[in-house]
């Protein structure tokens, strides 16, 4: 199950940039000189690294627990949406953050088992070539960009809960046609988000580095999840 419930993050970094009137962070006097805001995407790209290494330590250390992991899948998912609720909670806290943070991640891989598990190796490396060739490309974009994509949120929002929607619907259908079609809109909508959070924390819209990290990190693994689905159905023989 992806982690298509990451709602109230991105209501906080939206409410904030619209506090801000759809103004670049260094363009308002007083809230972070450039030196301040380019130290800030250093420590947010930083953690993100650093959150993919712990997610995919997660993934690989549960590898050899696959049949265990399935087991207590619900279990797992339930702790995994706890934990992230808690870094929310802690995100300001020095110390506790970094902990709350990596150890989030690194749940994340270990969630991510049964399906990587399920669509085999070779559509796992296909996944993570097209997932950081699209977020890598779509971040430049959001940095080099004059447009501003603020107004995004809303409409973002609301695809986000119509996703969430269908896949508990296809949880009970089990269709693969409607997981496609499921997938293929994630794998969109996320794409999007990569750019939406990626300008955001460029505009200073996220309050801590540890906040804009997992923001940019949900974004990529559940484009890499989407990719994952869309990749194995068709790879498919069944």
């Amino acid at each position: 199950m992806s982690l298509y419930n990451r709602d109230y993050i991105h209501n906080q970094a939206a409410q904030r940039q619209e506090e801000r009137a759809q103004q670049f962070a260094y363009e308002e006097p007083g809230v972070r000189s450039e030196a301040e805001l380019a130290d800030f995407i250093k420590k947010t790209y930083q953690l993100f690294a650093a959150s993919c290494l712990a997610g995919a330590a997660g993934a690989y250390l549960g590898m050899g627990m696959a049949a265990s992991i399935a087991q207590w899948y619900i279990g797992l998912v339930i702790l995994e949406f706890a934990m992230l609720f808690g870094l929310y909670l802690t995100r300001k806290k020095p110390g506790l953050n970094m902990v709350m943070l990596f150890g989030f991640t690194f749940l994340t891989g270990i969630t991510l088992v049964p399906l990587l598990a399920a669509v085999g190796m070779g559509v796992v490396a296909q996944a993570f070539f097209l997932t950081a060739l699209i977020s890598g490309g779509l971040s430049l974009y959001a940095m080099q960009s004059t447009r501003d994509f603020s107004s995004w949120g809303k409409p973002l929002l609301i695809a986000l809960v119509i996703l969430v929607v269908g896949s508990l619907i296809n949880l009970f259908l089990g269709s693969p046609m409607l997981q496609v079609v499921i997938a293929s809109a994630g794998a969109l909508l996320f794409s999007f988000m990569i750019i939406y959070d990626t300008q955001m924390i460029i505009r200073g819209a996220f309050a801590t580095p540890v906040e804009a990290a997992i923001a940019i990190y949900l974004d990529v693994l559940n484009l890499f999840i989407s990719l994952l689905q869309i990749l194995g159905i068709f790879g498919s023989d069944e």
